[in-house]
């Protein structure tokens, strides 16, 4: 008798955040990510929304990636009465207790809509204790007829590709694709003879600048904030993006290509995974652990000070330009960033340096689109200081790698389902899969299902 698995596509489509699949298949009701939708704060409203599903009725959840958007609804999950088994490799794992006690700082001071209650300590300790980490490769037998694998997604420490394959069937949910080749990662895995793909699309319409360029413009960035004694604000992701910029820095300073001058990493979530960083090492691209055999730290040189308390943080203004200052969040929503925005913004000597994707209606989308002023934590502020740009340090694949990851698996792919991505974004990529590798590929909508025969 003719087998089926059905997709319902509950988040993560017509936007870059929120991923939210649901994969029924055997009887078996698995859920792959739960995380928040991001935009102008670091959780909009429509996250309180009900699941569009039965959350106790929700047997597996499997986790890609320890960002937000994409493991930030697990303590919705849990309040609403989850009790299955969440599946991640074991780097997400170890990175996924601080990133929930991060998001719950913040979100559980609001009360109004109960927030303290979903994102409390009990709800994350739960959670971590049905969590399960896993090496990548290995296999994870759901049912008799179903298995399950990670596969090395190359975006962030521990980033997986999620392959079930179900009678002769095999079906990857790609989570978020990396900007391979890394500083500090290995390169996105192939996957072979896969038949159904649910892939990202966050620069499915455009592509970035080369790892060569990009360490060019990061030096040329920091010599010209250098020469105007500003100071040079870096907003970033405290998961990644931190560390793989800390590397550089790193190689930088080593080799003399920048002026010595105070390096402030001022964010305690990314001072608290880099440790987690050390732990799994051997996870890491072989550059990087060569480097953390010979260096001892991966993430330490002369200059660089981790600002841990927020007395230290204060402080940063007290010392004399020219200076950096590393802070989350990458788009601007929250973390100590802002209040070095409102503080550094108006002067013309200081330089913001945007090396991630921005949200639509973010703050840090609107200075990239060059607002003049900007509203950041509830105060209207002025900007005169250089923004700068530079794409090459996103975690995502450019448009161009998205299609070679593709064309690498178009022997066998009967249908390709393009997802987290802002609509002109993966529209154009769908156009671009047809045209070019003449694929099968549409956009699903939120609330689309899908059944696949198997």
């Amino acid at each position: 008798m003719e087998k089926t698995a059905k997709i319902t596509f509950c988040g993560g489509t017509g936007s870059v955040t929120g991923a939210n699949f649901l994969f029924e298949v055997d009887g078996k009701k698995i859920l792959v990510d739960c995380g928040l939708t991001q935009g102008t704060k670091v959780a909009d409203d429509i996250n309180w929304d009900p699941f569009p599903y039965d959350s106790g009725q929700i047997d597996t959840l499997f986790i890609t990636h320890a960002h937000v958007d994409h493991l930030g609804r697990v303590p919705k999950l849990i309040s609403e009465g989850f009790r299955g088994k969440i599946y991640s490799t074991e780097p997400t794992r170890g990175l996924a207790g601080p990133m929930l006690e991060d998001t719950a700082g913040i979100l559980s001071k609001n009360t109004e809509l109960h927030l303290d209650k979903i994102y409390s300590p009990e709800n994350i300790k739960l959670a971590l204790s049905l969590w399960q980490g896993f090496k990548y490769h290995e296999t994870i037998k759901i049912t008799p007829n179903l298995e399950v694998s990670f596969w090395d997604a190359g975006h962030i420490l521990g980033s997986a590709m999620v392959l079930f394959s179900y009678n002769s069937k095999r079906i990857l949910f790609t989570g978020d694709l990396g900007n391979s080749p890394s500083p500090i990662l290995p390169d996105t895995e192939i996957v072979p003879n896969v038949d159904y793909l649910i892939m990202e699309s966050v620069y499915g319409d455009r592509n970035h600048e080369s790892r060569d360029d990009r360490i060019k413009f990061l030096e040329e960035t920091i010599e010209d904030n250098y020469k105007r004694k500003g100071t040079l604000i870096i907003p970033t992701f405290s998961l990644e993006r931190s560390q793989e910029l800390l590397f550089e820095l790193n190689s930088l300073v080593e080799n003399n290509r920048i002026p010595v001058m105070p390096i402030f990493l001022d964010s305690p979530l990314a001072i608290r995974l880099t440790e987690v960083f050390k732990q799994f090492k051997s996870y890491l691209n072989e550059n990087a652990q060569h480097a953390m055999k010979s260096d001892k730290y991966l993430f330490d040189f002369p200059g660089l000070h981790s600002t841990l308390k927020s007395e230290e943080s204060k402080m940063i203004g007290n010392v004399t330009n020219p200076k950096i200052v590393i802070a989350g969040s990458g788009m601007s929503t929250g973390g100590r960033v802002v209040h070095h925005e409102r503080h550094y913004l108006p002067d013309p000597n200081n330089t913001l340096l945007l090396t991630g994707y921005q949200a639509v209606g973010s703050p840090g989308r609107l200075i990239q689109e060059g607002v003049k002023t900007v509203r950041i934590t509830g105060e209207d502020v002025i900007v005169r200081a250089h923004i700068v740009t530079i794409f090459g340090y996103s975690g995502h694949k450019d448009s161009d790698g998205l299609m070679a990851f593709v064309e690498n698996m178009s022997e066998t792919l009967k249908k390709v389902f393009v997802v987290m991505g802002e609509p002109k974004s993966a529209m154009f990529l769908v156009q671009k899969l047809r045209d070019n590798l003449g694929i099968n590929a549409s956009a699903p909508e939120q609330g689309d299902s899908v059944t696949i025969v198997c």
